[in-house]
């Protein structure tokens, strides 16, 4: 899944980087309001973590933007919006909620529940609410960062288990290696790269071993599909 930082602290910035980094998140980072608003213009993000003391632009007004449209780009008025802020005064919750934040968590704050606010506003509309995936023999727990096919759990890179999710969260459905790149690398990846060949190349041989049914299929042309139960 691919997340946009907006932080005006860059050394905040950067930490937050690292620690959605090593949970599997590709995470582009925005120190402005107006940067902000470039990013989501030209790339797709599945969740929005949002500070609201920015230096151009107040952040109720960058989520009520966003909100109507006039911030508009591939991600859509219904991008999730984490907003992660100093302001805790029970009118500044109320007020980001009602500019349309999914969720509202004041600083400071523990690492593991940012992970885990952002685990769930991520699988609200793909897995009813629990943090496990399963799709046939394929279990990805995702509060655990831990994959398995049947009882043999597998040794996954962090890009590996972010794609496997991405495919998991979408069974069935042929997924080009463009939208692969737009989810799950962040903007530094180099889109003339075989990174996502290769990374699907070694999670199908991960996936299966000793004359299990592949379950991870090229569509020529399209991409990758990731064959549901039969």
């Amino acid at each position: 899944m691919r997340l946009l930082l907006v932080e005006d602290d860059a050394d905040l910035a950067s930490a937050l980087r690292v620690g959605l980094g090593r949970a599997g998140y590709a995470v582009d980072i925005a120190l402005t309001g107006g940067d902000a608003a470039a990013k989501l213009a030209v790339n797709t993000y599945d969740l929005l973590v949002l500070d609201l003391n920015l230096p151009d632009v107040d952040g109720f007004t960058l989520c009520r933007r966003i909100r109507d449209g006039t911030i508009a780009g591939p991600s859509g008025a219904e991008l999730r919006i984490l907003m992660l802020t100093a302001r805790g005064e029970l009118t500044d919750r109320v007020r980001g909620l009602d500019e349309g934040a999914d969720d509202y968590l004041v600083k400071p704050f523990a690492l593991p529940e940012l992970l885990a606010r952002v685990r769930a506003l991520l699988r609200r509309d793909t897995s009813g609410g629990t943090s496990v995936l399963t799709v046939g023999e394929l279990s990805l727990d995702d509060g655990r960062n831990i994959a398995s096919r049947g009882s043999r759990e597998l040794t996954l890179t962090r890009k590996e288990f972010a794609v496997l999710r991405y495919l998991m969260n979408r069974p069935g459905h042929v997924v080009s290696a463009e939208e692969l790149l737009d989810h799950v690398w962040d903007e530094n990846a180099d889109p003339f790269t075989q990174t996502v060949r290769v990374t699907v190349g070694t999670l199908r041989r991960k996936l299966t071993r000793d004359g299990e049914q592949p379950v991870i299929e090229t569509v020529i042309g399209r991409g990758y599909r990731l064959r549901e139960p039969a």
